[in-house]
């Protein structure tokens, strides 16, 4: 007989990772405070630009996603047909459902009912943010909410792996053809840009580390040393990040504090849409727990380090568009915890648990 998973005890997931929401929170009040009395700050970082791109921010936001792209094992793919079902789930939600309704959810809340508080402009700039958030899909904290849910690990692996070779065709063209129906053209070059900047480049390191470091020190050196030591980086580059993008974005939140409260409420709607089709059209395929929670959480989260960085690439640090992805990242992880204790009272919904053994793990 096999253990409940611990709900609330919070093992799996890190403190930092756990309380994330926190460490936005502070960050907001840190990187206001230094917009507002240390104004040379900001005004030296928007120096260092090129093609519109912050270098310091982009060093950051590259330490954010790399030791990400290092978990993926693209050797995992070839094991993708062993369980179809949970992977035709993934993809469908993924890329021909979740861009769409994200992009229909924003604009009728940000054009429609909460018209006479933000203006036709900057309502504009919040769906783009909700687009580049909707476009991308989770690549790392999807790996907590599998164990918190006692996933199948390996299978998760595959499931990102897919999605993760999907995300670099697919999220340029839907970003743009979903940024001109909001009647914002981006040129195609600045799009390749962000992708090659931040998710090609960070995606060939994790690999090439990858392949590389096993080789030297053995699988479970890089997994339980290697990664645990790298991911440090991406919450240094996080908190960082988001520090700088708040010295830019002080006047808008001193100015429009309401705001953050109402770009949260279409991101929260669109979280648990998104998570009911998915886990409910897994447990009417009768798809098994393990495979089925950790593909309505790939579907449910977002990429929000890449959404971040490429809303600060295409409209500037202290953009509409770049407000919204942050407050992603402020509303995910309760939120999610909140899906992944729904995904552990429900279990009994799904067929009994049959791991498959996937190779290497």
């Amino acid at each position: 007989m096999t253990k409940e998973p611990l709900e609330d005890d919070g093992k799996g997931i890190g403190f930092f990772e756990r309380y994330l929401t926190v460490w936005v929170i502070l960050c907001i009040i840190a990187g206001v405070a230094v917009g507002q009395f240390l104004p040379a700050v900001p005004e030296t970082l928007s120096r260092f630009e090129y093609a519109q791109v912050s270098i310091p921010v982009a060093i950051l936001i590259w330490l954010m996603i790399y030791p990400m792209m290092a978990q993926i094992d693209f050797s995992s793919i070839v094991n993708a047909g062993k369980k179809p079902k949970g992977l035709i789930v993934t993809l469908a939600v993924n890329w021909l459902i979740k861009p769409f309704t994200m992009f229909f959810i924003a604009w009728l809340f940000f054009t429609v009912i909460f018209s006479p508080f933000i203006p036709a402009d900057l309502a504009s700039q919040y769906i783009a943010g909700a687009v580049l958030l909707g476009a991308a899909p989770c690549t790392a904290m999807v790996f907590v909410w599998s164990y918190l849910t006692r996933g199948n690990a390996g299978y998760t692996l595959v499931q990102v792996s897919v999605n993760d070779i999907i995300l670099i065709f697919a999220y340029g063209p839907i970003v743009m053809l979903l940024l001109r129906i909001n009647n914002i053209v981006v040129p195609f070059d600045t799009i390749f840009l962000s992708i090659v900047l931040f998710i090609i480049i960070p995606l060939a390191a994790g690999y090439i580390s990858r392949v590389v470091l096993i080789k030297r020190k053995g699988l479970d050196w890089f997994e339980n040393v290697f990664l645990k030591s790298a991911g440090k980086f991406t919450i240094a580059g996080l908190l960082l990040t988001l520090i700088i993008i708040f010295s830019f974005q002080g006047d808008v939140i001193l100015n429009n504090p309401f705001h953050i409260g109402l770009i949260a409420v279409p991101l929260i709607i669109q979280t648990l849409f998104i998570f009911v089709i998915a886990y409910v059209w897994a447990q009417k395929w009768k798809i098994e727990h393990s495979v089925a929670a950790p593909a309505a959480m790939i579907g449910t989260s977002n990429f929000f380090e890449l959404a971040v960085a490429v809303a600060i690439a295409l409209f500037g640090l202290n953009s509409g568009a770049t407000l919204v992805t942050v407050v992603g990242v402020l509303v995910e992880v309760p939120l999610m915890l909140f899906l992944v204790r729904i995904a552990n009272k429900t279990r009994h919904w799904f067929p009994e648990t049959r791991l498959v053994k996937v190779k290497g793990h």
